[in-house]
């Protein structure tokens, strides 16, 4: 009989540097200026009242200068290092577990890379067991942190129940591309920002149960969401149509997940949802069927740091487990990504009876 994998604790860490929505944007205004048709037009996304403040590894400054590839990169390896073991730490703490006991590590992130990988860095700066099963994850940008949630129940279960620490880190600001005129890339500096999430899975513990993941693959899409590697490094690109995708989409992906798991979608009260931008947000309510309130969490850590990409969906995830709310029934933790891509993961919480 496989063992039943609950979420024992979580974690979250940004860096130091708080910026307002204005801030970034007298970075980005003169950088833009002479270059970008209807400027003024598109710099209104700083003025919505949906993002008030992000978190940056750098001071806003760094990013109106040129920095090459390979410094762009150092700036990623160490803050991706530093904040995945400070979110890891909290998880562990929470979940009441010592580096010792830690089987396995996976580690998500797009917004750099690193050989050594992440996950080779998290477990030595743990302490973790040089014989620590390690699974990094690239690529599925906004995707990771549910995905990634769902490989690690998949690896403690393989691993007899035993804890897996999983982490999601994104350094997005490390990918701006100043010289980059295209209008994903100012609208991207209104959005993205740096933080990283953790999670332990386990079994034999108290929390909510990870039940079955869902992924979908949507053909015809790989130009709606992704990087184009160029010589300066990795450049943004998503489609202004994602919002209408999703409204589209969502629902029958929603519907084939849940004849998958043999539950009806009206089983599901609590939303862990990716908030990848208040459009984003509100396609996927009118997706669901959902009052806007039922998102909360989702649209309170978009307002508060931004979308940190995979990271993100773990601090909606962390603030509902941490709100002291009484929550039942079953949690659908949704994400989507490049590819494009939709992943999904069915929680059972404490008391619901199957």
């Amino acid at each position: 009989m496989q063992p039943t994998i609950i979420i024992a604790g979580t974690g979250t860490a940004v860096p130091s540097h708080v910026v307002r929505q204005a801030d970034v944007r007298a970075i980005v205004e003169p950088l833009f200026a002479e270059s970008v048709s209807g400027l003024d037009r598109l710099l209104e996304v700083f003025d919505h009242t949906h993002i008030h403040t992000r978190h940056f590894v750098c001071p806003p400054e760094w990013y109106g200068r040129d920095h090459s590839w390979s410094e762009a990169t150092d700036v990623y390896r160490d803050a991706a290092i530093r904040l995945s073991v400070q979110a890891a730490t909290q998880a562990l703490e929470r979940a009441s577990c010592d580096a010792e006991e830690v089987a396995g590590v996976v580690a998500v992130s797009s917004t750099g890379i690193m050989t050594p990988s992440l996950d080779s860095h998290v477990a030595r700066a743990l302490g973790l067991r040089p014989t620590v099963k390690r699974l990094p994850i690239f690529g599925l940008g906004c995707a990771g942190g549910v995905a990634g949630v769902a490989r690690a129940a998949e690896l403690s279960r393989a691993l007899h129940g035993k804890p897996v620490l999983m982490v999601a880190v994104e350094i997005c600001t490390a990918t701006f591309q100043r010289r980059d005129i295209s209008k994903s890339n100012v609208i991207a500096t209104s959005l993205f920002a740096d933080g990283a999430g953790a999670v332990v899975v386990r079994a034999d513990t108290n929390g909510p149960v990870v039940c079955e993941s869902f992924s979908a693959l949507f053909p015809d899409t790989e130009d709606m969401m992704g990087w184009d590697v160029t010589d300066d490094g990795l450049r943004v690109r998503f489609a202004r149509s994602i919002p209408a995708f999703i409204e589209e989409h969502l629902p029958i992906v929603l519907q084939q997940a849940c004849a998958a798991w043999d539950i009806e979608p009206s089983q599901v009260q609590t939303y862990i949802t990716h908030p990848g931008g208040q459009k984003v947000l509100d396609a996927f309510a009118d997706a669901v069927g959902c009052q806007r309130a039922s998102l909360a969490h989702s649209y309170n850590v978009l307002r508060d740091f931004g979308n940190m990409s995979a990271a993100s969906v773990l601090f909606v995830l962390h603030a509902i487990l941490t709100d002291q709310a009484h929550h039942e029934g079953y949690g659908l933790m949704s994400a989507l990504g490049p590819g494009f891509s939709a992943e999904q993961l069915l929680l059972r919480f404490p008391g619901t009876s199957t």
